[in-house]
């Protein structure tokens, strides 16, 4: 056999090598795994629903008819109304690959400024309600601002922002609280989330009414709107996004401002489930939001995730809270097991970020 003859033989044996190895990759791709994982990608709400029907089942066939009445059921929807709200918030914001740690704050005092306009200056529930709603919407401007104009990064923003509105709310209510039997009496718009209707066995309330019908507004927005790709885009790839043609900064400062909207929102439904204004209530909500957004599976690096999602999360957390409830447990595993399930959305974000397409 000549040289050339030998040399062109091993090129062809080292050409079908590579083609084998290739052919090995793309089976490896299509396989079972890279298939979850792709869809995972896909539609990441995948795994908080997952999670929330085993949750579900597991505490049915442990409780059996009393955790599956009716009664039950909506009684989580009532319990995770305020945090689905403000979750929903959180959502915008982390989908922009930022973070919002002054929601909770933003919510009371939206709430005490409802109650002061109505009780300390005597104007009309209407108008003191839509105070409120100015106050969120004007503070979440104010972060939106420095975030996008300013250029400081949001976690600073706005931790520095918890402080001062946490401070501001202190000294503005004086700490006092609005009782419910005078909110009753004198302004009953200010507890208008919290008036309940029964259907059949279930008893939902004008709360977990609007957090449903919020929810499927903003997934409607993101998904179907130039507004909605444009959030994805800035929290994807934030350069890439200006060079496309996205208006970076009226994007964030769009969002920050509807998170504070949304937040006084919060506030006002807070009076209903509550039945009172007071500058205590609801100082975890920041961390019970950024809980509801992690375990429903919106990255926290931004641009992916689903708003459905996120309130698959919060109805996670009531679920596990209601059932162990339920069981006599002690109430430290509660949040044992919503530790562990924030680590593991965590992890599994991380692995569906690995995805190829």
């Amino acid at each position: 056999m000549s040289e050339r003859a030998a040399a062109a033989q091993d090129y062809e044996s080292a050409l079908n090598r590579e083609t084998d190895r290739l052919a090995e990759f793309e089976d490896h791709r299509t396989g079972l795994i890279h298939k979850i994982q792709h869809a995972l990608h896909q539609t990441p709400s995948l795994v908080p629903l997952v999670v929330l029907l085993l949750s579900i089942a597991i505490f049915g066939i442990l409780l059996g008819a009393k955790f599956f009445s009716p009664f039950a059921l909506t009684l989580i929807l009532q319990q995770v109304q305020i945090v689905g709200i403000l979750a929903a918030a959180q959502s915008l914001v982390i989908l922009t690959a930022g973070i919002d740690l002054s929601v909770g704050a933003i919510m009371v005092l939206s709430s005490v400024v409802m109650g002061q306009v109505t009780f300390r200056y005597g104007l009309p529930p209407a108008i003191a309600v839509l105070a409120g709603l100015l106050v969120g919407t004007a503070i979440g401007a104010v972060n939106g601002w420095l975030v996008a104009r300013v250029k400081l990064p949001p976690f600073i923003v706005t931790l520095g922002m918890w402080q001062i509105v946490l401070a501001a709310n202190f000294l503005y209510s004086r700490n006092e609280t609005i009782r419910a039997q005078d909110i009753e009496a004198a302004a009953p718009l200010l507890q208008i989330f919290g008036a309940k209707f029964q259907i059949g066995g279930a008893v939902f309330t004008v709360g977990v009414v609007f957090m449903v019908a919020l929810v499927a507004l903003l997934a409607y927005a993101l998904r179907q709107t130039a507004w909605g790709r444009h959030v994805y885009a800035v929290g994807d790839d934030i350069e890439a996004a200006q060079l496309s043609g996205v208006q970076v900064n009226r994007v964030l400062m769009s969002v920050y401002m509807l998170s504070g909207l949304i937040c006084a929102f919060a506030g006002w439904a807070l009076i209903g489930r509550i039945g009172s204004v007071s500058p205590t209530s609801g100082q975890l909500g920041n961390i019970e939001s950024i809980t509801a957004v992690v375990i429903g599976g919106i990255s926290l690096f931004g641009g992916r995730g689903s708003i459905l999602g996120t309130l698959f999360g919060a109805l996670i957390v009531g679920v596990f809270t209601l059932g162990l409830r339920l069981l006599g447990a002690d109430a430290q595993w509660t949040y044992l097991l919503i530790g562990v399930l924030i680590i593991g959305a965590v992890a599994v974000d991380q692995w569906i970020r690995k995805v190829t397409v």
